[in-house]
């Protein structure tokens, strides 16, 4: 196979694994009201099995990074596949909140982890040549992008037309083609694998990352970065419901959402390979903080969601290529599934708290005015944050 072959079909396969994986879990927020009516157990519990939900994806990303090091990422992403389509399938039978925690906070959010970004840019970066990574990981990243798009509105469709234990089944049956979408992953080989095999073991690796400063900074940023996504993907809905407005408004929000940050993910990919990944950081984040301030003293109608979905959308998911990049620039592609993966678990704490504080506050308080006011000054901080961290200009770098 040519280098450019193999590259496009890595990526294309790897995109497209994203895109079905993160298009149904960015799309559940869209079940909040339909579960809670039908479960009567509350929008707090509800919220918090979603929070569970991010923290399981998290954590599951490390631990299948070092599966996905040892037995191949094909396996992983397969497994991942059965958990996600079963969790899926099995939540409407759930009538407590320790079931539904279970099941969708812990099974299927674990099963999408197992395909997603730290096992797919993982295996991206050892299989291609350092400077097709970055654009790799930015068509990688906007695959997730294009599956929010689709996903949202095909879910919100089906809750309309099949109800929503049909629209459940039916993402738990997309959930299985992630195996076979898997498997030019299975058939390509790492590059230098042998070399790579030789290399630091993930104990050394793990104790130099942590030993380093802009790894912990990287962390504190991109809590900050699941805390927003959390928060918006679940409760968004919500919003939009406070202010008076059809639930396909939201539906919409989110798909524009989605279809932003395809442009965010490649442009994202592309500035990484000449600009400072964390310059590219930090404006990411302030831009967040001015346009969720920007939102709370606009009118709200329709079009300012559109509007605001779409300026988020442009960074929502696009922090991703320029943090896993810079893992790479810090510490190599050997372990990047499991080092990276740790990054998004801590992103994910951040969304547990984003999903489930979230449903306290519009419990407690009616509406979600301090979610925001938190938001806009954890994105500040996360944008100061990532300006000490250690990173040659690429052009120094290659030089």
């Amino acid at each position: 196979m040519t280098a450019k072959r193999l590259f496009w079909t890595l990526v294309l396969s790897s995109a497209a694994i994203l895109a079905v994986t993160m298009g149904i879990r960015q799309s559940l927020g869209l079940f909040v009201s339909p579960l809670n009516t039908a479960t009567g157990l509350g929008i707090v519990t509800v919220s918090f099995a979603l929070a569970v939900g991010q923290f399981a994806w998290g954590a599951a990303q490390p631990v299948f990074g070092v599966l996905a090091d040892r037995i191949g990422s094909f396996k992983v992403i397969a497994v991942g596949a059965f958990l996600l389509a079963i969790g899926l399938a099995l939540t409407p039978f759930m009538h407590s909140g320790f079931g539904l925690t279970v099941f969708l906070g812990v099974l299927a959010a674990g099963g999408a982890g197992a395909g997603s970004f730290s096992i797919l840019l993982g295996a991206a970066a050892q299989r291609l040549p350092a400077d097709r990574r970055a654009t790799a990981s930015g068509f990688i990243n906007a695959g997730g992008s294009f599956g929010q798009f689709i996903f949202a509105p095909l879910s919100q469709a089906l809750i309309s037309t099949i109800g929503w234990i049909g629209a459940l089944w039916a993402l738990a049956a997309s959930a299985l083609l992630t195996v076979p979408l898997a498997l030019p992953v299975r058939e390509s080989k790492p590059v230098h694998a042998a070399a790579q095999g030789r290399g630091m073991g993930i104990r050394e690796q793990a104790k130099i990352a942590f030993g380093d400063r802009s790894y912990w900074l990287l962390h504190a940023g991109f809590f900050t970065c699941g805390f927003h996504i959390a928060f918006l993907v679940t409760h968004l809905p919500g919003e939009v419901d406070l202010c008076g407005l059809p639930a396909s408004v939201s539906a919409a929000s989110l798909a524009i959402i989605g279809l932003a940050n395809i442009l965010g993910s490649i442009g994202a990919g592309w500035l990484g390979q000449t600009q400072r990944m964390k310059m590219i950081l930090a404006a990411m984040y302030g831009s967040r903080a001015v346009a969720v301030a920007l939102y709370l003293m606009a009118p709200k109608t329709p079009l300012t969601f559109y509007v605001f979905a779409f300026v988020l959308g442009l960074t929502w998911l696009a922090t991703v290529p320029p943090t896993a990049g810079l893992v790479s620039k810090l510490f190599g592609t050997r372990h990047l599934a499991t080092l990276f993966g740790l990054t998004l678990f801590t992103h994910q704490i951040g969304g547990f708290f984003g999903a489930w504080l979230g449903g306290i506050a519009i419990a407690s308080t009616g509406n979600y005015d301090w979610m925001w006011y938190a938001d806009i000054a954890l994105a500040g901080a996360a944008a100061v944050l990532n300006l000490p961290i250690r990173e040659a200009h690429p052009r120094v770098a290659a030089a």
